[in-house]
């Protein structure tokens, strides 16, 4: 399991930390995303729980510290447990205990909130915004929305603006979305949100180039993939991957629209968020080796450079 890094070689961790800082992020997530109680025991390594956690914690808010100019924050995580069932009370139980237990080691850890995210149970969320707030914790609520039978709501039926709106009335200081949806589809789900709720909205989809047909990255087929069975889903999305301009588009739109947590998941790069930095007109650390196409051999149109080399000899 990929979390187990934390404890094997936290060196890797500290410097992913420091790259996202350097292209801008103003956040620094522990690394302990779906690494709870529930997976952890079913791959065998539930000892591990504590300690997997609370060493993702600490190198979280180590690598914060070595930027004490940039006054960044630092977030807990909690997320979708797999095991919510809204017919099954126990399995509610069991959630909150997971939840409390996450959300006590991340603020013995001193972070400045949580996040509760990829959740598709507009439930579950509610479980672990309660969780949050009984802890006396600022929260960030992230829903993942599928697609197929469930037509762009929650697994429980709610749009996605509704069950935000249950989310803020619950008592959410951030809600909004993650995961799940490229930046086209997630886009098209925001401004509902953002007219049916008064507080912070959250954005950060996947960075891959989703669609109507493939709404989710979840089952996703890539046409110019054929050495696997067609689901490219997780392990095999390179040639789906979008542009970091087409992500620095994206959060230039979210902002236009006062969407004011914007962020990528998986799959996300630090160029990708150097160039959504850069689109809201920022120049982070990372900015000192932004591209200057215009010294290319090929596509630059400095004085200095042989004419020989022009694009109308190059281009096919």
């Amino acid at each position: 399991m990929y979390r187990n890094v934390v404890l094997e070689h936290p060196e890797v961790v500290t410097q992913l930390h420091r790259e996202f800082i350097r292209s801008g992020s103003d956040v620094v997530e522990a690394f302990t995303y779906y690494g709870h109680r529930e997976k952890l025991k079913l791959i065998g390594k539930e000892h591990l729980l504590e300690s997997l956690q609370t060493n993702a914690l600490k190198i979280a808010k180590a690598a914060a510290d070595e930027f004490p100019e940039l006054n960044l924050m630092v977030a807990g995580n909690v997320a979708n447990t797999n095991i919510y069932d809204p017919a099954d009370k126990q399995s509610h139980i069991y959630c909150q205990k997971m939840f409390e237990e996450q959300i006590g080691w991340a603020k013995d850890a001193g972070v400045d909130f949580v996040i509760a995210e990829t959740i598709n149970w507009t439930g579950e969320a509610q479980i672990a915004l309660k969780a949050i707030k009984d802890a006396g914790m600022i929260a960030v609520v992230n829903l993942a929305i599928p697609a197929g039978p469930f037509g762009d709501k929650t697994r429980d039926g709610q749009s996605a603006s509704e069950a935000c709106k249950i989310l803020e009335d619950h008592g959410a200081d951030v809600v909004g979305l993650n995961c799940y949806r490229g930046p086209t589809m997630m886009k098209k789900l925001l401004p509902e949100i953002r007219k049916s709720v008064s507080c912070h909205v959250a954005a950060l989809p996947v960075p891959f180039r989703t669609n109507e047909q493939y709404p989710t990255f979840m089952y996703i087929k890539d046409e110019g993939c054929d050495c696997i069975d067609g689901n490219v889903s997780h392990i095999a999305l390179d040639g789906l991957t979008c542009t970091r301009f087409e992500m620095g588009n994206f959060a230039k739109d979210c902002a236009e629209m006062n969407v004011n947590f914007i962020g990528i998941c998986c799959g996300a790069d630090p160029h990708h968020v150097r160039e959504m930095a850069v689109s809201l007109g920022r120049k982070p650390i990372a900015y000192k080796y932004y591209p200057d196409m215009n010294k290319h051999f090929a596509y630059g149109n400095d004085k200095q450079l042989k004419e020989i080399n022009d694009s109308k000899y190059l281009k096919p």
